[in-house]
């Protein structure tokens, strides 16, 4: 496991090598670029001083050649742009995520933790539901507890569920969530809340450690509370 160190001389080192990597390997493509060019000038060179003078090359013939060579050239650049962007895109996602340490973020789960007597969430819904059911679980799988929480709008919900006596505070319990419109069924996606407590690479990936949930990608985050 690669883990990426947080402290800001570490990062700027860590950034360094990756920058000075993509000039390294924009560098080479545009040598192989280059010397594709330089080689088939050569040998069409080559071709037309070699030629046959009763049946010599056309200007057609040359046009076609010299438009195969600047396709090539073109489609050399264009990856070697695209891979500078990608590079470039990936600096900017780690520094960001660097930034996420300490804070509260959004990513999908059924887990909630009682904090002061309140556990609070969040839940994507597909299309508007008329009615929509918040179950609470226990340990087993049981359900200790039930809220309608009335007709919700299409996307993005947030709910406080006060525990009471049903869950101890600092434990963690889960939640499901059931949403139809009149008697169709509504897709939902469940969120829970976690802090940020560390950043790091593994195999090529960004991810994030949480507080309770434990590791996460990056990509998994869909809002910073």
């Amino acid at each position: 496991m690669d883990f990426s160190v947080l402290n800001g001389t570490s990062s700027s080192s860590s950034t360094s090598s990756t920058t000075s990597s993509t000039s390294s390997s924009s560098s080479t493509s545009s040598t192989n670029a280059a010397d594709t060019q330089d080689r088939f000038l050569k040998l069409l060179v080559a071709q037309m001083n070699n030629q046959d003078p009763l049946n010599p090359m056309d200007n057609a013939q040359v046009t076609s050649q010299m438009a195969q060579i600047q396709q090539v050239t073109s489609l050399s650049t264009l990856n070697t742009s695209i891979t500078s962007l990608g590079s470039q895109l990936g600096q900017m996602q780690a520094l960001q995520s660097v930034s996420l340490v300490g804070r509260e973020v959004s990513v999908p789960s059924n887990s909630l933790q009682v904090t002061n007597g309140v556990a609070e969430g969040s839940f994507d819904l597909a299309g508007a539901a008329s009615a929509v059911k918040l179950e609470i679980l226990g340990p087993a799988g049981n359900v200790i507890d039930t809220q309608q929480l009335g007709a919700q709008a299409q996307g993005r919900q947030t709910f406080s569920w006060n525990a009471g006596t049903l869950a101890s505070e600092g434990s963690e319990v889960k939640y499901r969530i059931t949403a139809t419109n009149g008697t169709a069924p509504v897709t939902s996606t469940t969120y829970a809340n976690d802090k940020v407590t560390a950043v790091y690479s593994e195999n090529g990936s960004l991810k994030l450690d949480l507080a309770r949930l434990g590791s996460v990608d990056y990509t998994a985050v869909q809002a910073v509370n």
